[in-house]
């Protein structure tokens, strides 16, 4: 006895071919610049520049790690934002714990002026930075780009992480009392695991932001062994001569971490994203 043939609705065929078109307009500017650093300047200006390289130039990402100085601009960045991703997931772990699910005076207070620096825009406190940092002697290290970093990324992730952490279940924390957990043991051992998808999502936001970020990098930093990739990149043009090829492979080699975190994290986000939607 035969099957009988499933029809699939005229829309989802329509909503199928919009995310594909949608995924390749997302995809192809990585590919483009994939193509892009493996050219020299004779071959991007011959105005083929979205076609295959005739030759494919390897070598300019050996110069960008050696002559353009991208592998110390990449551990810069790198550790710049490790370390504001540490601070700020410990941080606002902790305070929108205690703000949530603590009872204390003034919790809601508290909770009100930290979501207030989410108002405030990150560039508005530029030179107050300045002379703050200045008059601490942090410019040029860097403290000038995690401490900025970790103090506009803490609103966010306290928003977050506090709205799940109301998700929780008290009967928990009370079951985990009486098995004899301390306060933070009960936080680390019960909660946090909860919480993995915010968590998640708070370090990619937070990486983004910090990885990313220019503003700050190009003012707080004028030594060229502490600057990040973003100001690397932009010293890396030339007043006369500029070899965009170098700078499409730098460019490159700073876009593959973003790709790798994503990744590795996309699953807790959609987690994050789904739970966040019951939740509403």
């Amino acid at each position: 006895m035969a099957l009988p043939k499933r029809t699939i609705p005229i829309g989802t065929i329509l909503l199928q071919a919009f995310l594909i078109l949608v995924a390749i307009t997302q995809i192809y500017p990585l590919i483009w610049l994939a193509f892009f650093s493996l050219k020299d300047n004779s071959e991007i200006f011959s105005g083929d520049v979205a076609n295959l390289p005739k030759q494919f130039l390897w070598s300019n990402y050996a110069k960008a790690l050696s002559e353009g100085h991208v592998l110390t601009y990449f551990f810069n960045s790198v550790f710049v934002t490790a370390v504001s991703i540490i601070l700020v997931l410990i941080l606002s772990s902790m305070t929108g714990y205690a703000i949530t699910r603590m009872n204390w005076k003034l919790s809601g207070l508290t909770l009100t002026i930290i979501l207030l620096g989410m108002m405030v825009p990150i560039h508005a406190a530029l030179l107050p930075l300045f002379m703050v940092l200045k008059n601490l002697g942090l410019l040029n290290s860097y403290w000038s780009l995690i401490i900025p970093y970790v103090a506009f990324g803490i609103p966010m992730a306290v928003f977050i992480l506090g709205s799940f952490f109301r998700g929780v279940p008290r009967e928990l924390e009370e079951a985990a009392v009486i098995d004899g957990c301390g306060i933070y043991r009960t936080f680390f051992s019960i909660i946090l695991p909860l919480v993995r998808p915010a968590i998640s999502t708070v370090a990619i936001f937070t990486f983004l932001s910090c990885w990313n970020e220019l503003m700050f990098a190009v003012t707080f930093i004028n030594k060229e062994s502490m600057q990040t990739l973003t100001v690397g990149m932009m010293s890396m043009v030339g007043t006369y001569i500029t070899q965009w090829g170098i700078i499409g492979a730098g460019l490159m080699i700073t876009t593959i971490p973003t790709i790798i975190i994503y990744l590795l994290l996309n699953k807790q986000v959609q987690k994050s994203m789904i739970a966040g939607a019951v939740k509403g």
